[in-house]
């Protein structure tokens, strides 16, 4: 192989998306979603926000946007023994779709899910409590969550957001959208914060990830 680096190609990086299997009660959640017309995440995302969760050694997990479960089963099977996650979404019956899987998994003890809206939830947290909080919600407020991320997570911590490629309109300059304008604000934002080390990494619709320094 020469020196020179080479971007992967789309057969590769459908390779990867696939390339950890998904256990039934997951593969279920899923179907519950998919049902509802809710946005799951990707395969690939879910592997990796598994593997963030181990390589932190994640024990206090924040996730905005419940969904069906997908996202909270994946994060709990990366997390430490003992730890807590709590998962927050304002729709109830996707709430209740989550618990009854995340009680399948036998990791009821492991989740809370509070049913309500984030922005008004957040802020009854606890201060520098958190390890990892994952995001997957309006990308329009986006630049609020991270500003609640700033203040749950401790030094070390690690915030994520799903939809970092915003289904392509983020690299495209001629899309010039509400939405799409607002996640390019924050992700400069975010970039440019000296308190936080942050990577943008290319599975699912993008992971926009940043370590709290």
């Amino acid at each position: 192989m020469s020196g020179e680096s080479t971007m992967p190609s789309l057969q590769s990086l459908e390779f990867a998306e696939g390339f950890i299997g998904e256990p039934e009660v997951i593969l279920d959640a899923r179907a519950a979603g998919e049902d509802r017309g809710v946005d799951t995440v990707t395969p690939g995302t879910g592997a990796a926000l598994r593997f963030i969760a181990a390589a932190s050694g994640a024990q206090t997990v924040v996730e905005v946007g419940t969904g069906t479960g997908v996202g909270t089963l994946w994060l709990l099977n990366g997390m430490t023994e003992g730890g807590l996650l709590t998962s927050i979404d304002s729709d109830v019956e996707l709430q209740n779709a989550a618990k009854a899987a995340v009680a399948a998994a036998g990791r009821s003890g492991s989740a809370r899910l509070i049913a309500g809206r984030a922005l008004e939830v957040l802020p009854r947290l606890t201060d520098n409590g958190y390890d990892l909080m994952v995001v997957n919600a309006d990308p329009s407020e986006y630049g609020l969550f991270l500003s609640q991320a700033l203040r749950l997570l401790r030094p070390g911590g690690i915030v994520v957001f799903n939809h970092g490629f915003l289904s392509g309109r983020i690299a495209d300059a001629s899309q010039r959208d509400d939405t799409t304008l607002a996640l390019r604000e924050m992700q400069q934002a975010l970039r440019d914060n000296t308190a936080l080390t942050p990577a943008l990494l290319p599975v699912g619709d993008g992971l926009l990830a940043a370590v709290v320094n």
